[in-house]
């Protein structure tokens, strides 16, 4: 059991640890917090395309199923977002879902979903992770029942959405992953003609990890930027996060695109945008200009859809391209925001979009550095900063100082520089924004000369 550890979103391993015996203890703890909740009777349990993903979530079904509990075994692999809103949307006791999203194949996870289908919150993992036990049974066993989770799901997102793309021609890679046959089938249901890259089911993800960065989608670049197609989506492994690719900017900056997404919502709608600490200020510009509110909050999306609700915000996003809209769903959804984002460039392209939210508020440029240090000194280098901040950075002085996730130090120029640590990886992580590449390259290396002596 000293091998199960929550991070910031559920427990992730590789597969020498990620073993059907800690799946299914972690199932009866999840049972256990549920039953303890009485939170209602009836669970639903997805998976991704991994290969030993199916497996365990047969897994997890019996041992709840075991414990009394109806369980609702999605058909075939799906993604997250759509367990999410089934769990929402059918009032369910909370959600299961395997998953290591877009980590590599040898990595597989597992993350539970309360019964409003967003991010469990550390008291509720904590709660999870306390009752981590071997698996028990009740008297009365529960069925399990195999169910098509995209069906209703995609009606919804289609009537939500009101996407109506006929007409326009748009490339969608799935990068393998749980996206496929469904991301790119209501593209085709809301009337574009969807030109797709590598939808077939492969365990593997081509021998990489299914993750939608500039790097690793090469394809759908040269789709769109050629001239074949109008606009590229594409999804990470479960399909909770979304890469957009237009013609003239190829891959879309995922601050660029939280900014466009939360203008056309303003378009139709009010409310704050929630946004996490490394994200651009350019949602803050776009909010004060509307007389609305940008809400900033920790990395990881459980703090952003708590921020959604606290605000009862419009919208929350991340800069590593996860995005909700609070109607709909206070979680990550790389499907639904899809069709959003093409209704969007329908009504006007998202080239002239960014254009004008530029020419409006300015540029942005970010980058990120990653630095080594031990997660025994993670702690200890960040205490030594405290108290401990230069005045001026990277010649400019120090405005104020944010603390909510790390040090996040404004200077008096309008930058920012973020230091944090990895929540999954043996490191420090540096962040920094600026109105140009070459002043944020500066002050990554001056976050780096502040950090690598004390480490």
């Amino acid at each position: 059991m000293d091998a199960i550890s929550f991070g910031t979103d559920g427990w992730r391993a590789t597969l020498d640890t990620f073993t059907e015996d800690r799946v299914r203890i972690v199932a009866q703890a999840v049972a256990d917090h549920l039953r303890a909740a009485e939170a209602g009777e009836t669970v639903a349990v997805g998976y991704d395309a991994r290969e030993h993903s199916r497996g365990f979530a047969d897994a997890v079904s019996e041992t709840l199923a075991a414990n009394g509990f109806e369980v609702l075994l999605s058909e075939r692999d799906c993604p997250t977002p759509v367990l999410a809103w089934t769990v929402k949307d059918r009032r369910l006791a909370g959600g299961v879902m395997i998953t290591a999203s877009h980590n590599p194949p040898e990595y597989n996870g597992i993350k539970f979903l309360p019964g409003d289908g967003a991010p469990a919150t550390p008291d509720v993992t904590d709660d999870v992770v306390s009752r981590l036990a071997e698996p028990t049974a009740t008297e009365q066993r529960g069925t399990v029942r195999e169910d098509t989770f995209t069906t209703s799901y995609g009606q919804h997102a289609l009537a939500f959405s009101g996407a109506d793309l006929d007409g326009l021609h748009v490339a969608y890679d799935a990068m393998h992953g749980s996206g496929r046959d469904v991301t790119d089938r209501l593209l085709d249901a809301a009337g574009a003609s969807v030109e797709s890259l590598r939808t077939d089911l492969d365990p593997a993800f081509g021998g990489g990890s299914p993750e939608p960065s500039a790097a690793k989608l090469g394809d759908l670049v040269s789709a769109v930027t050629s001239g074949d197609a109008e606009l590229g989506f594409a999804n990470d492994g479960d399909a909770d996060r979304m890469a957009v690719v237009t013609p003239q900017r190829g891959y879309l900056d995922p601050n660029l695109l939280f900014a466009v997404l939360y203008d056309y919502l303003l378009e139709s709608g009010s409310g704050a945008a929630v946004r996490t600490v490394s994200t651009t200020a350019l949602i803050d510009r776009i909010a004060a200009d509307h007389g609305e509110e940008a809400v900033e909050v920790p990395v990881g999306f459980k703090w952003v859809a708590r921020g959604m609700a606290d605000a009862d915000a419009l919208c929350g996003g991340e800069e590593s391209g996860g995005f909700g809209i609070t109607e709909h769903l206070r979680n990550k959804d790389g499907v639904c925001l899809a069709l959003v984002v093409a209704q969007a460039h329908a009504e006007r392209p998202l080239d002239e979009r960014a254009d004008a939210i530029e020419a409006e508020y300015g540029e942005i440029h970010q980058g990120r550095v990653s630095v080594d240090c031990p997660d025994d000194r993670k702690a200890a280098v960040l205490d030594s900063l405290d108290g401990d901040l230069p005045d001026t950075v990277a010649g400019q002085a120090v405005d104020r100082v944010g603390t909510k996730d790390g040090f996040k130090i404004f200077l008096a120029d309008g930058t920012w520089l973020l230091i944090r640590p990895s929540g999954t990886e043996p490191k420090l992580r540096v962040y920094a924004e600026a109105n140009d590449g070459e002043r944020v390259d500066e002050l990554l290396v001056a976050g780096r000369t502040l950090l690598e002596p004390r480490i």
